[in-house]
């Protein structure tokens, strides 16, 4: 019948208003002594330790100043273990809730970090369950506070890779939309595309499924009118509110569904040149998008096409749009919201073999909804300098 599927996501979500302020009842439900993780903004997670000293509840801060390197993770694992924290807090955007999603997972787990990392590590599993940890984001784009996988930079092998596990979506994600009013511009931009991204590949992937197009499209359906009205007007409250929850929706999706070519090439990309993962993701989604349409075309894919169609009627608001139509709406979209090129991170053809090898074993792109070949992953790096 076409109606199989299973989906996960954090235990408990609550999305509201000022829910931030529920943040130290719900600390002293789960834990003794918090690891506090926080980004280069640490006001919230003063305010928080303030409450949480006004509790008499004792807290560690850990600082991730950059997307989470093997080296970042590794120092705030001992440090969680040698100050004998029993619950992590990640108040910040996506490096910082992915950060706390892997201290959590691997204080109570032997072994090195390398040991359950995929592609460079052995892939092992976590043995034991993780420290209960509550993920609240202050950005709209990761979707990280409902997702079981934490993306880690190597700088020993110039590439992100990912820790994941069943075992580490949030025991609580509080989403509070107030908390996004203060992101600049130019974040906004880049997250929400990101944001985006997660939803229109997990909607075209070869492992959609009925309940995820749901999501994806309630989604899609909020961003179209949204990002661009939050960058323009940061503090219009109802767009913020429905990005908050888009990114949300796209953590849903991406976390029980694989994704596509745009994020097989943000994970080398990014662990070879310093490019924001936001960014990336607009860069490459209009060529991607392109090239996909032109491949599904030329191999007859009709009902896969379909679903491109339905992209270019979400996003465009016209019910007669077509695939092609999609793709110009997301290349204007990225225009009017002045994301640099991938030339202005200096990415040149030289490396374009690289990171194709590269994305070619990636997780990622064994959602893509058509294989690709070689020509093909070039000419969207080509396309998207």
């Amino acid at each position: 019948m076409g109606l199989n599927f299973e989906f996960a996501t954090s235990t408990r979500i609550i999305f509201e208003n000022g829910s931030f302020k529920k943040v130290p009842v719900f600390i002293a439900e789960m834990g003794t002594k918090v690891f506090i993780v926080t980004g280069k903004n640490t006001i919230l997670a003063g305010q928080l330790s303030e409450w949480l000293t006004e509790i008499n509840i004792q807290y560690e801060i850990f600082n991730i100043q950059t997307e989470p390197t093997t080296t970042d993770i590794e120092q705030g694992t001992d440090l969680a273990r040698k100050t004998r924290c029993n619950i992590v807090v990640g108040i910040g955007g996506g490096s910082v809730i992915d950060s706390a999603k892997a201290i959590a997972a691997l204080v109570p787990n032997s072994g090195e970090l390398t040991d359950y990392l995929e592609v460079i590590g052995k892939g092992r599993k976590l043995e034991k369950a993780p420290l209960p940890c509550i993920a609240i984001p202050t950005t709209a784009g990761t979707g990280a506070e409902v997702t079981k996988n934490s993306v880690i930079k190597s700088t020993e092998h110039n590439v992100k890779v990912s820790l994941r596990s069943d075992l580490m979506y949030p025991n609580l994600a509080v989403i509070d939309p107030v908390l996004t009013l203060t992101m600049p511009p130019a974040l906004t931009a880049t997250t929400g595309v990101d944001a985006l991204t997660h939803l229109l590949e997990t909607f075209v992937s070869k492992q959609s499924n009925p309940f995820i197009d749901m999501v994806c499209i309630e989604g899609m359906k909020r961003i179209s009118t949204s990002l661009e009205l939050a960058f323009t007007d940061g503090n219009n409250p109802e767009a913020r509110e429905n990005m908050a929850m888009a990114s949300m929706l796209g953590g849903m999706a991406l976390a029980n569904v694989k994704l596509g070519a745009v994020h097989g090439f943000a994970g080398p990309l990014g662990g070879i040149f310093p490019i924001p993962h936001g960014a990336v993701c607009a860069c490459l989604l209009p060529a991607v998008m392109e090239v996909n349409i032109a491949a599904l075309k030329s191999k007859n894919h009709e009902n896969k096409l379909l679903k491109f169609d339905e992209v270019a009627r979400i996003l465009t608001g016209n019910s007669s749009a077509i695939a092609k139509d999609g793709a110009i709406w997301v290349k204007e979209l990225v225009k009017k919201l002045q994301i640099p090129s991938l030339s202005d991170f200096h990415l040149t053809p030289a490396s374009f073999p690289e990171l194709i090898e590269k994305a070619k074993n990636a997780s990622s792109m064994k959602g893509n909804p058509v294989e690709l070949d070689d020509e093909q992953l070039y000419e969207i790096l080509d396309r998207s300098l």
